[in-house]
């Protein structure tokens, strides 16, 4: 895969540091996860990843863990500012330790700045990038799209492409830098075009009542006559005239004109008919109407199947859908960490601290000292 040979440690945290450890982990890297809990269950993408568990207050842990960035190319770490440097594993201890090392910070507010230090999720990070003002119905409050923005997009994958480029730059310069990366910046640089298309025609009136962001007709969700719903985003005009023929209404109808009255009539003409009856008359026209699909539909469209969407997996009667890797490399696909063979505590534990020269009898003794966190005592 892309990214064989990138060795990468990451301090278990929420949402977006896991899930920049997964795309890294997807696309090749071997991603040691450093937990300080054996019994954490909330890190759900973790799938593929190796993890070992150490308490953190203890000096020898400390020492295992550089001993482990010795020979890394990257670290994640998804702590407030001060954490890792009390613990010992600041950047500059680590970079010393290894100056070819990739030290990325993953944080809501930055390693600087006056929240820097205060706690937040990705409501707070997207309301103070100005992107949770844009978002919503005219006649309600802001509201965020789940955590998708900040934690997601703006935090873990953006993330991960600054990882990248650090090791791009790397290839030139030899040299390891650290990356300080604020989930409130990654929030404001994925909206780049919704701030730097505000002089476009396309906006210029309050929030929920522009061309795309509910406020027209031919770009909003419609519900059918059997409670479900389908997408309409017929932004062009030769787009709309389909729409129109697709509805049985008249085609001469504005595109611009009345938008209230028109989203009546469509709202009315949806729900004469069900979603499946409205999309055999849409499947055949290219008038950007596409069904809302709930997560138990989803595997099974027609489309996504033949694209594989999902991957084609099942363990431990786990009805849980997970979607492949993305983008598709011709040459060197990704793989989800789901498909890989689940391995037990022990198991990683002695791979993971062979390789920095720790044999089975250490192993022991580092669970006996209370270093090492195992679930199960280990034998001799």
């Amino acid at each position: 895969m892309a990214l064989k040979g990138i060795k990468v440690i990451e301090f278990v945290g929420l949402a977006p540091g896991p899930f920049c450890g997964m795309l890294l982990s997807d696309f090749g890297a071997t991603v040691t996860r450093i937990d300080m809990n054996p019994r954490n269950s909330l890190d759900v993408l973790q799938g593929g990843k190796r993890s070992l568990a150490l308490n953190l207050k203890q000096p020898k842990a400390i020492d295992v863990v550089r001993s482990l960035c010795r020979g890394s190319d990257v670290l994640i770490e998804p702590f407030r500012p001060g954490v890792m440097e009390k613990f010992g594993l600041g950047p500059a201890v680590l970079l010393k330790d290894n100056p070819r090392l990739i030290y990325a910070r993953l944080t809501g507010f930055g390693q600087s700045g006056t929240h820097a230090a205060r706690a937040g999720h990705d409501l707070n990070y997207i309301a103070l990038s100005g992107v949770l003002s844009m978002l919503g119905r005219k006649t309600n409050k802001p509201t965020a799209p789940i955590n998708l923005v900040a934690d997601f997009a703006g935090g873990g994958l953006m993330c991960a492409f600054g990882i990248l480029a650090a090791l791009v730059e790397r290839h030139r310069s030899g040299k390891g830098q650290i990356i300080d990366h604020a989930m409130v910046e990654g929030a404001a640089y994925v909206g780049s075009w919704l701030f730097r298309s505000q002089n476009l025609p396309i906006w210029g009136k309050p929030r929920g009542e522009n061309i795309i962001d509910g406020g027209a007709h031919f770009y909003d969700t419609y519900e059918t006559k059997d409670g479900k719903f389908l997408s309409v985003g017929a932004i062009e005009n030769k787009f709309y005239r389909l729409l129109l023929e697709g509805l049985g209404l008249d085609p001469e109808l504005s595109q611009f004109e009345e938008d209230e009255k028109r989203k009546e009539l469509f709202e009315a003409k949806f729900k004469t008919k069900t979603r499946d009856e409205w999309m055999e008359i849409f499947s055949e026209k290219d008038a950007c109407v596409f069904p809302v699909l709930t997560s138990d539909e989803v595997e099974s469209y027609q489309h996504n199947r033949e694209r594989n969407v999902f991957v084609d997996y099942q363990r431990k009667e786990e009805e849980v859908l997970v979607p492949t890797p993305a983008p598709k490399l011709s040459r060197t696909p990704a793989q989800s960490g789901v498909t890989v063979k689940d391995r037990g505590e022990l198991e990683m534990a002695e791979e993971i601290l062979s390789e920095i020269g720790v044999e089975r009898q250490e192993l022991v003794r580092l669970y006996e000292e209370g270093v090492l966190l195992l679930t199960s005592q280990p034998k001799m």
